[in-house]
């Protein structure tokens, strides 16, 4: 049955609203981002900056330890990720061709502890890793980001792994396969949109976590972009024009990488929760 006309102008109208009000943030930052100072503080807003300028953003990228912070993010989130996606792919393919006691119990366990709130974690987390004396260490952060995004990775590429039919595997494994030769030439790559979909998931949890790293890394050089963001107003005072670059430097790689991802990402979410 179709819409009528009143019916999709209405549905465009809002669509329509939605995005302006989810992207004009944005453009906003950025705007301010590359404005000079004066027009910053006019009472009348400048829309578009035609006499742009990148001082705020010399003035960002020269703040005390931003490069190291900004290694430390990418060595963070990058490892978290690469490790939650092959842990996730295996225990998704045990758990979906596999039968074995208590596999209901530990998918229960993966919904479980992707509803478990991590914020209320953090002291307990504090304690084990300072009994551990690794505070101030990039690696209690790796694991600890892997496990906040391994069941989401889990239980989406769970769904891709059963969308795969298993005469695929079989008929390789005819042709002289191993188990293990038929996973990697003839499931793997089937599993392209549900992995990006996930990986950029992973990414943009990982990138953004705040609450591990303010308690666990408080050493300067030692913390991550979320922390160093959140110091740079103080350091600079209401330097305005620097702060809306620093958060334009820290949102660029989200940006790019969505922007990159964006269709099979979507695509791999819709597909990964209704399959299997």
């Amino acid at each position: 049955m179709k819409r009528s006309l009143a019916g999709r102008i209405w549905l465009n109208a809002t669509a329509v609203v939605l995005a302006i009000g989810f992207v004009f943030p944005v453009y906003w930052m950025f705007n301010t981002a590359f404005k000079p100072t004066r027009d910053i503080l006019s009472e009348d807003p400048v829309w578009f900056p035609f006499h742009g300028t990148f001082e705020h953003f010399a003035t960002a990228v020269h703040a005390p330890d931003f490069w190291t912070l900004a290694g430390n993010s990418v060595v963070v989130t990058v490892l978290a990720v690469a490790l939650s996606l092959v842990i996730a792919l295996c225990g998704a393919f045990a758990l979906t061709r596999m039968r074995f006691k208590g596999r209901k119990g530990i998918l229960l366990t993966f919904m479980v502890a992707q509803m478990a709130p991590w914020e209320v974690m953090v002291i307990s987390v504090y304690l084990i890793v300072r009994d551990a004396d690794m505070l101030n260490s990039l690696v209690p952060l790796t694991c600890f980001y892997m496990l906040m995004v391994l069941p989401f990775t889990l239980l989406t590429l769970r769904g891709y792994v059963a969308a795969v039919p298993r005469e695929l595997e079989e008929s390789a494994m005819v042709d002289g396969c191993s188990r293990r030769q038929a996973f990697l030439k003839v499931v793997f790559p089937l599993l392209a949109p549900g992995l990006m979909a996930t990986s950029l998931f992973g990414f943009i949890t990982a990138w953004h976590e705040f609450p591990l790293v303010l308690v666990l890394n408080k050493e300067p050089g030692a913390g991550t972009l979320p922390l160093w963001l959140s110091q740079f107003q103080t350091r600079f005072g209401d330097d305005w024009g620097a702060t809306m670059a620093a958060a334009s430097l820290f949102a660029v790689p989200i940006l790019l990488l969505f922007l990159f991802l964006q269709r099979k990402a979507v695509g791999g979410l819709t597909s990964g929760a209704v399959k299997g």
